[in-house]
């Protein structure tokens, strides 16, 4: 297939390529953003990088940045064209249309694409009480036209219920699949991040996925999110090649760097040939979480080991 064209295009004709070509996607996994293409730089090679807002979150939690000042930061500081919102820093203007207007037109008028907006506090999407269980899907609905306005592909939510482990696929399969449904009148994606609990069970929200099996409903793989609880961790490297087939969205979680600038927890080339090898050529998202540098220089230290990384694997996965 070829990757020179593929940012956003036409969802019917992607799928028709990507399957004549034997990408090898799960088609759970591959409903593209229905957007106009523009060219891919020859230099952003097999994936392109955006920048999650959590990336800043103690910048704005500070009052020092708000969510149109980080759009602008994404381009002007950081030279990135793409983003990742999280629902609780604009959280009261999520039905103000003007604010999303503007905020639309900010992104816009610098170039940068809006992605997704990541989704908290919101209700248990697997809760056992089917009255908390439909709440919940319905406090999600108001950040799906806030999306829809902002023009992203995705809303990434949370997958946290209750029980046993059956029980828990079950219902949070029910409350996921009710949410891909009203997701599919605003034409969205409903993505799950691996977020702590069973949902950092990669095998688990895997067998989730193929319970729910909407077309809409999809992951968004985390290279960090991977205890499950109690000082237990989940495999990393397993985790995300369990949950690749379904992704619509990937996370670059870092916290600290060597002295050679590779992350201290996660191995990125590695992480980032089991991204590769399940077909996906889209946005791979700074997420920044470390407590030990200034954010700004982390993020700046993800951009650069992301771009290094694309440097040498674009050569050996364009060959």
């Amino acid at each position: 297939m070829n990757f020179t064209h593929f940012r956003a295009i036409d969802r019917r004709t992607f799928l028709q390529g990507a399957l004549a070509s034997g990408a090898g996607w799960s088609l759970l996994g591959c409903v593209a953003p229905e957007r106009e293409a523009r060219s891919r730089d020859e230099n952003e090679g097999v994936y392109l990088i955006s920048l999650a807002q959590w990336s800043l979150h103690r910048t704005l939690r500070a009052g020092e940045l708000d969510t149109p000042g980080f759009v602008r930061a994404t381009r002007n500081d950081y030279g990135l064209d793409a983003v990742e919102y999280v629902n609780s820093f604009f959280r009261d203007r999520v039905q103000d249309d003007a604010y999303l207007s503007a905020l639309r037109k900010t992104a816009e008028s610098h170039g940068v694409e809006s992605l997704l907006i990541m989704c908290d506090g919101l209700g248990n999407l697997g809760d056992p009480n089917g009255a908390a269980r439909t709440r919940a899907i319905e406090n999600h609905v108001p950040w799906l036209a806030a999306a829809q306005a902002l023009g992203c592909h995705s809303i990434r939510v949370n997958a946290a219920s209750s029980g046993s482990r059956s029980e828990q696929v079950r219902l949070a399969a029910d409350g996921l699949r009710r949410l891909c449904e009203k997701g599919e009148t605003f034409g969205l994606n409903v993505i799950v991040e691996n977020h702590g609990g069973l949902s950092s069970d990669g095998a688990w929200l895997a067998e989730v996925m193929r319970t729910v099996g909407h077309p809409r409903c999809g992951t968004l793989p985390d290279f960090g999110n991977f205890h499950l609880g109690s000082g237990k961790w989940y495999d990393r490297y397993r985790g995300v090649e369990e949950l690749m087939p379904f992704a619509k969205a990937v996370s670059a979680k870092s916290h600290s760097f060597d002295a050679e600038g590779a992350e201290t927890s996660t191995d990125y080339f590695r992480m980032l040939r089991i991204v590769l090898d399940a077909g996906y050529r889209g946005f791979v998202g700074i997420e920044f979480e470390g407590g030990g540098v200034p954010e700004k220089e982390g993020i700046l230290a993800t951009k650069n080991l992301l771009e290094r990384v694309r440097e040498k694997l674009s050569q050996e996965y364009t060959a």
